[in-house]
């Protein structure tokens, strides 16, 4: 059973974010990913009850994602490899692009991408960006952040701006701080990775974003993909 991120894996095929959300919390999460594109670029919903996603219908989102989040009233309680045991009819699943879907692309142009050099997962940020409110959902946008030589950076927001379904361009390059980021060295979710001196970080938005949502809203119950760790869909990236 692969349990670790999935970046570099299945190249050629598009990855997805997961959120699973009880059927009347799902009106208001759909409108939220509407409003918010960038970090939530929405590739299927599920009918209430189904686990097999329209994109991949011989997969079972319980078990087929390496590891998951369980969030009751905004609290994170557990960290599963499946959650079969958790499913109820009324849950309604949402699959979000990915920006790992991108990356073989960028490996194919020649651009680096080091945390997968190093084995490790993307450093993710949360933002001082917000987020169009949407109901009971709101919060700041969260990031993934590579570094790249100017060069390359610029090949990037080429190479990703071609996938829109899968967070598109770059939404920030440079100058973490006017973003709200501190520190490059403590990522909120995922690994640090190291940015030399000739290097700027660029920014992705980030499918996490919908865990920094549900801290705001709270909702008894919700499921996510542990950060890093993307449902692999049939469709091509």
């Amino acid at each position: 059973m692969w349990t670790s991120p999935t970046a570099g894996l299945a190249p050629g095929y598009a990855q997805a974010n997961l959120v699973i959300l009880p059927r009347d919390w799902a009106f208001d999460f759909l409108l939220f990913c509407q409003r918010n594109p960038r970090p939530c670029p929405l590739i299927a919903v599920t009918e209430a009850g189904s686990w097999q996603p329209p994109v991949s219908p011989k997969a079972d989102l319980r078990t087929d994602l390496p590891k998951y989040r369980v969030w009751r009233e905004g609290q994170l309680v557990d960290e599963p490899n499946s959650v079969s045991h958790l499913w109820r009819d009324d849950l309604v699943s949402f699959l979000i692009g990915c920006s790992f879907t991108f990356e073989a692309d960028l490996l194919q142009a020649g651009v680096p991408v080091r945390h997968i050099e190093l084995g490790r997962n993307v450093s993710m940020f949360r933002t001082n960006i917000p987020c169009v409110p949407a109901g009971r959902f709101s919060g700041p946008m969260v990031v993934s952040m590579r570094p790249l030589k100017p060069a390359d950076a610029i090949r990037s927001v080429e190479i990703s701006g071609r996938f829109a379904a899968s967070h598109g361009a770059p939404v920030h390059i440079g100058f973490p701080d006017q973003i709200g980021i501190a520190d490059l060295n403590r990522p909120d979710y995922g690994d640090a990775v190291p940015v030399h001196a000739d290097e700027l970080p660029v920014f992705w938005a980030c499918g996490v974003t919908p865990q920094a949502a549900l801290l705001e809203a709270k909702p008894p119950l919700a499921i996510t993909h542990a950060p890093g760790c993307m449902f692999l869909t049939d469709l091509k990236g």
